[in-house]
């Protein structure tokens, strides 16, 4: 029996009812994601990607589940989906430095638009083949044919897999900006499925289009944005995550009122953002990190309401069979010809091949045909949710050993037992950054006396062995420290000469 039913609620009077409902509802989701968040270093360990669990947990949640909560709104999931899908590209957007995207984004670019067309039509002829009607699979094809960053950031990062760095690069960037591509697929075949008169190639021809747009509206909001946050004075610093939060609604908002891509203008913002000197910084990025963490657990939990698990077995066996073709053979098949020209090696294109994972795009893309009322949609959508869960374990649960086979990971750094930070509400012109004292580097072993410093950058603290030490002229620096350095931003790249790239 459903929990909510064993609290008998309609035994209290009616103006009690309705706050006990929503008392037992948010007790439910309450625990839901406390349960999420305790087993998610549990599931981790295994390799599994923790939005498995956060998924599971609200089928668990559901009206066919022991919390039996009755959720049904497609239209509701959508639109909660996409904002938790903003928060999570804008806090990707600010841990990404600029320097990078310019590194990968040809090969991103193409993988984000030729490789989302060859998955979808490798897809939709696999399906045909299984039987699958022609809309459908036309459907299918283009619902499941772009990674997920939510999926793909929590692998890669939550799972701290020190990628060599054009490879991890190419990864994120990619699945930060090629849902517009399949976002375009499935609101065209949805026209074409609902509409009499013919549609044409014209929605395909506005990829570029919608690309350079969003781009553009990103960039503008996020100079504004710096400019914004430098001027102004806020009584207390809770409201600046507030502001930043508003600005990544905006951009979003704006660029799709422009036809441009809302998912790239609300990236773009955020790396324009976090590659520039403004006030509160590093609380902006923890708080905004949060934010992401969040929204990926209520989203995924979220999706689990969404699903009726009874209506799952008649599609697991053509669920399970696309999902292994997706990872196995379709995503690599259309990722060789995309990344040849850009001369990567065998291995890392396999790599990035074999790390095309889904999460909640495809589930969220899913819902447009279900509430447009195209033929044989319900069966897409439950075929997606288990191309999903394949995704999880194939490729996801694998990739740290196929990381490891392949060789393709730097050394791993230890985590400093201390995070230092400034937080200023104002501009200051400086920046405090961690970095790892490797014997590779010319300061380790040396005496700080001994070092030559700009003239307004210093040692303010050494971490080493989870003890805080401070740093005089005799201290040595030794291998295994981690080194708290203070710079003005013009001496940043001699400071990296001396101590390497900073710490994450």
């Amino acid at each position: 029996m459903p929990l909510i039913d064993c609290l008998n609620l309609p035994a209290a009077p009616l103006a009690l009812a309705e706050p006990y409902a929503t008392a037992v509802f948010m007790t439910v989701i309450g625990v839901l994601v406390a349960v999420s968040v305790l087993f998610s270093k549990a599931v981790d360990r295994i390799g599994v990607p923790v939005v498995l669990l956060f998924l599971v947990l609200g089928m668990l949640g559901g009206s066919e589940g022991i919390g039996g909560i009755e959720f049904s709104d497609y239209g509701i999931a959508v639109r909660l989906g996409t904002m938790a899908l903003v928060l999570i590209l804008f806090d990707g957007g600010l841990n990404t430095r600029a320097a990078s995207i310019r590194q990968v984004l040809g090969p991103a670019s193409v993988l984000a638009t030729a490789g989302v067309l060859l998955t979808a039509a490798l897809v939709t002829l696999f399906a045909r083949l299984l039987g699958m009607p022609w809309p459908a699979a036309l459907l299918l094809g283009a619902v499941v044919s772009s990674t997920d960053a939510a999926a793909v950031f929590a692998v890669l990062r939550g799972g701290r897999l020190q990628l060599r760095p054009r490879l991890g690069r190419t990864l994120e960037v990619e699945s930060c900006i090629n849902d517009p591509m399949a976002v375009i697929l499935t609101t065209t075949l949805i026209q074409w499925l609902t509409q009499d008169g013919p549609v044409g190639l014209r929605p395909l021809l506005a990829v570029p289009v919608q690309l350079l747009v969003g781009a553009g509206v990103g960039l503008i909001l996020g100079y504004l944005g710096v400019m914004l946050l430098r001027r102004v004075r806020l009584t207390t610093v809770g409201l600046y995550p507030v502001l930043t939060l508003a600005m990544a609604f905006v951009s979003f908002g704006l660029a799709t009122v422009v036809n441009g891509s809302g998912f790239l203008s609300v990236y773009v913002t955020a790396v324009v953002l976090g590659n520039k000197a403004i006030p509160f910084r590093a609380g902006l990025s923890r708080i905004h990190d949060a934010l992401a963490w969040m929204s990926q657990i209520g989203m995924f939990l979220m999706l689990g309401l969404l699903v009726y698990p009874s209506k799952l077995l008649p599609v697991l066996w053509m669920g399970l069979a696309v999902g292994l073709f997706l990872g196995i053979v379709a995503r690599p098949l259309a990722v060789l010809p995309c990344l040849w020209p850009f001369g990567f090696g065998l291995r890392d294109m396999l790599y990035i091949g074999w790390t095309g994972l889904r999460g909640a795009v495809p589930i969220i893309l899913a819902t447009f045909p279900v509430l447009a009322g195209v033929e044989g949609a319900e069966q897409v959508f439950n075929v997606v949710f288990f191309i999903v869960v394949v995704s999880s374990f194939v490729p996801g649960a694998t990739i740290r050993t196929v990381t490891r086979r392949l060789g393709l990971t730097v050394p791993d750094h230890p985590v400093p037992a201390a995070v230092l930070e400034i937080n200023s509400t104002m501009p200051l012109g400086g920046e405090l950054a961690s970095f790892y004292i490797d014997e590779s580097l010319a300061v380790c072993d040396a005496a700080l006396a001994d070092i030559t410093f700009p003239d307004a950058a210093s040692i303010v603290l050494i971490v080493r062995d989870g003890q805080l030490m401070a740093p005089k002229g005799n201290t040595t620096l030794r291998k295994g420290d981690h080194a708290y350095v203070f710079f003005r931003q013009p001496d940043r790249p001699f400071i990296e000469l001396l101590f390497g790239g900073p710490e994450e």
